[in-house]
Order: C-alpha cells, then sequence, then structure tokens
C-alpha cells in the first residue's frame, strides 16, 4: 500500500506581510493584522463553506513555501531561533518550518466571508502569522470544547515566550503610516521582530509590512522607530 499522498494549495493568503522578518512567531500574537483567503478556482464555491458562519475561529494548514529544503531533506533536530540559535530540539518539539512535511498549523479569528464579488467565496480572517501568498491546503473549525487546553504545558517555548517591548515612535514617524495600519505595525514592533539571537542593541534593524520598510532600535525594553521608508 503506497502511503505517500499528493495535496495541492485549495487558497492562498493574502495579506502585509511581504517577507518573513518581521511576521509574528505564533498565529493570533498581532490580531490587528487582516488577512483575506482565496480560494483557487477548482474550489470557489460558496457551498464549501456553508455553515463556517457559525465559528469564530478556523484551523488554516498552509505550507512553509520559502523554507527552502529540497523534497526528503530533514533532521531530527533544529535550532530554534527563540533559543538563541545555538542549542538543538527535536523537531517535533518545535515548530520549525524545517520538518519532514513542510506544513504549518495556525488558529486565527474569523471575521467574514464574502459571498458577493469576483472570487466568492473569500475569507476574511485576523491573527495569522503566514507570509503573504502562501499557499493553504485545508482549512478546518476551531472548536473549542475540544480544541481549547487550558491546562496544556508549553514545554520550552513557556520559558522563551516573548514578554513584550514598549513601542517608542515620534507623532511625525506615526503619521508616515496609513492609520488603518498603525495598530498592526505597533502590534508587530510589540512582540519584538528580531531573531532570539540577534541582540545587538547598536544594530539598525528593518521589517517590511506593506508597501513600508520600518527601520528599529532596541533599547533595554524599549523598541524605537527610526524611520519608515516607503516602497516605489
Amino acid at each position: 500500500m503506497n502511503e505517500e499522498i499528493c495535496i495541492k494549495p485549495i487558497a492562498h493568503i493574502y495579506n502585509d506581510y511581504v517577507e518573513k522578518f518581521g511576521i509574528p512567531r505564533q498565529s493570533g500574537i498581532v490580531r490587528e493584522v487582516e488577512s483575506r483567503i482565496v480560494f483557487v478556482p477548482e474550489y470557489r464555491d460558496i457551498n464549501a463553506v456553508r455553515g463556517l458562519e457559525g465559528y469564530s475561529h478556523i484551523w488554516l494548514i498552509w505550507g512553509f513555501s520559502e523554507a527552502g529544503q529540497q523534497a526528503g531533506e530533514w533532521s531530527p533536530t533544529v535550532r530554534p531561533p527563540r533559543l538563541g540559535g545555538n542549542i538543538r530540539m527535536g523537531v517535533f518539539s518545535t515548530r520549525s518550518p524545517f520538518r519532514p512535511n513542510s506544513l504549518g498549523l495556525s488558529s486565527v479569528c474569523l471575521t467574514g466571508i464574502e459571498t458577493e464579488g469576483k472570487e466568492p467565496p473569500v475569507l476574511t480572517v485576523s491573527g495569522a502569522d503566514i507570509k503573504n501568498g502562501t499557499p493553504i491546503y485545508d482549512i478546518k473549525p476551531y472548536i473549542g470544547y475540544s480544541d481549547c487546553h487550558p491546562e496544556a504545558c508549553s514545554g520550552f517555548a513557556e520559558q522563551v515566550k516573548d514578554k513584550g517591548l514598549q513601542p517608542v515612535i515620534s507623532q511625525e514617524l506615526l503619521e508616515r503610516i496609513p492609520i488603518r495600519k498603525r495598530a498592526a505595525v505597533m502590534g508587530i514592533l510589540t512582540q519584538d521582530p528580531r531573531p532570539g539571537y540577534q541582540q545587538d542593541e547598536n544594530r539598525m534593524y528593518g521589517f517590511r509590512f506593506a508597501d513600508m520598510n520600518i527601520k528599529f532600535v532596541v533599547e533595554g525594553v524599549r523598541i524605537i522607530v527610526k524611520d519608515i521608508e516607503f516602497n516605489l
């Protein structure tokens, strides 16, 4: 019996995360970022989402399309950035993109279902930790009574979870950010976009969000925006 299966995208996700740097490390962390899920023509049927309007959250199964590994490549251990990049952990105890099957799993808030227009249905969600254009392989409803485990232990991830930084930005720079994107930018900054192994307070960092390149430095618990450039 052949246990291999072939999967193909049912949709793609579109948002303002134009590069990996700056994307939250987990779903639901920056809820201010909105994404649209557009189905490929083969699965573009409003009957396929009938009943989904009754759920507040959904699971997305998606592909690490930029992991850069070849088919069949994998390592039993990886180096999680949140541990400084020097400590190896078992791949199955992490959410590293470098896995036997490059699949990601995210829980997001379902904020709307568009049934009109050129490409219905289109799902709008908040809190995704997924790069713009990423393929979505499946969508499942989040069921609170079975999917939520308040008593769960989070292993080493609990020890290195983000404590949160204090964003500092001048009024001049703040006004450069479109009003509807300001909360999202602040949310990303609060979570500290830097990899865990980069803690140089003398270094200027930057992340791209929408058409902006936001440059910042970190001083203690403050993350200070120094400049905002626009990609023309």
